[in-house]
């Protein structure tokens, strides 16, 4: 297996900085998206743009293995952060901040970090005759993997290439050192509460719309969640109200629901379902929409896939952690096909400013993404 290459590393970070550099907030990925299509085609791939916004770079390499169903590589193009964050960045000694740098500008750069180490397998699209023999490599720069995107962009990778692929491998840029094979169940709920309204002086006594929120909220902190398998319950954000002096006609929260096992999900679903009905009253409506839903799943650890990542990652000199988490991978692990996430390097601060990644780890990194992919491809 390769090991880690620091010019290569030192490549992938400057190219990380380059892509953080451009705002990219959930359902706004355009500009970053138009910057990597034009790497892609300068990579010489065969790049196209799916109706949703997911860039693909498609590249054929050489390959030994009888094997011909495509590898798919992906790394989500979207951040947290508003289209007006400072996005200054600054090194630390081995350590760079920056809101997005981990998640994930640095993800997508491993794309490119990907190509260049397997540079000497590319394939001629050009000259190749129709017949020509090869493996398909499909590069993705995929949307709306965060926050209300419900993973939109993976949703309309797998329905493109869908059972018949080798794998899907995700890059995320601060996950080094774990193979996340299974995938948490999501479930998340905007609550509106809809009253009258009024005067707080004249009309005092009449429901208010926060008043009852805040009560259903209340409610629902009263539920006994699971410990195993592990179930949270947030309430993100909360909104709602005209002025200091009106009764709130309308108020509204949005609700996150989780769980490593879809039993547990299903189950804190139902009762959260029915304390809203029970909250709903003559002069006081609640109402539910589901606003986002990212299916369980899960890889068996006996999987080949899985066995590799781990020991790619011990060739690394780091001992392998399998974990569970909500990513892209959920879609593909939910529909049983094969999916892994690896991660770039490790780092802190993730979704806030304050945000960094470990540069110093980055070459074993790649080393290890690297590796994985030359023997998938090779096998």
């Amino acid at each position: 297996m390769e090991t880690g290459d620091l010019r290569l590393a030192e490549r992938v970070v400057d190219l990380a900085i380059r892509i953080q550099q451009i705002p990219a907030p959930t359902f706004e990925e355009g500009k970053r998206a138009e910057f990597v299509c034009g790497l892609f085609e300068r990579e010489g791939l065969d790049v196209s743009v799916d109706d949703v916004g997911n860039v693909y770079g498609k590249w054929k390499v050489e390959s030994g293995s009888s094997n011909n169903k495509p590898l798919i590589v992906s790394a989500h193009l979207d951040t947290v952060f508003p289209s007006e964050t400072d996005l200054h960045v600054r090194r630390e000694g081995e350590k760079v901040y920056g809101p997005g740098i981990g998640d994930n500008s640095l993800g997508v750069a491993a794309l490119f970090g990907l190509l260049w180490s397997l540079g000497e397998l590319r394939f001629d699209f050009a000259n190749a005759p129709l017949s020509a023999e090869g493996r398909e490599i499909w590069f993705v720069a995929n949307v709306c993997e965060e926050g209300l995107g419900d993973l939109r962009g993976m949703k309309a990778v797998v329905d493109r290439f869908g059972a018949e692929v080798t794998g899907y491998l995700v890059l995320e840029g601060m996950a080094f050192g774990c193979v996340y094979h299974r995938g948490t169940g999501v479930k998340r709920y905007r609550v509106t509460a809809k009253t009258a309204g009024g005067h707080s002086w004249s009309d005092y006594g009449k429901p208010s719309a926060i008043h009852e929120l805040s009560k259903l909220v209340a409610e629902l902190t009263t539920l006994e969640l699971p410990k195993e398998p592990r179930t949270t319950m947030n309430v993100g954000k909360i909104s709602g109200g005209t002025s200091i002096n009106v009764i709130a006609s309308d108020a509204w929260m949005e609700l996150d629901l989780r769980s490593e096992g879809r039993e547990s999900l299903a189950e804190l679903v139902s009762k959260v379902e029915k304390k809203i009905q029970v909250a709903s009253q003559a002069d006081v409506a609640f109402e539910a929409e589901v606003i986002g839903a990212r299916p369980a799943g899960e890889i068996p650890t006996s999987h080949p896939l899985i066995r590799l990542a781990q020991e790619c990652i011990r060739e690394q000199g780091l001992e392998p952690a399998l974990t569970i988490g909500s990513t892209d991978a959920n879609i593909p692990l939910s529909k049983g096909y094969p999916a892994l996430v690896l991660g770039i390097t490790t780092g802190g601060g993730a979704h806030t400013t304050n945000e960094f990644i470990n540069a110093g780890l980055v070459e074993k990194g790649m080393g290890q993404v690297v590796g994985f992919v030359r023997e998938v491809i090779g096998g």
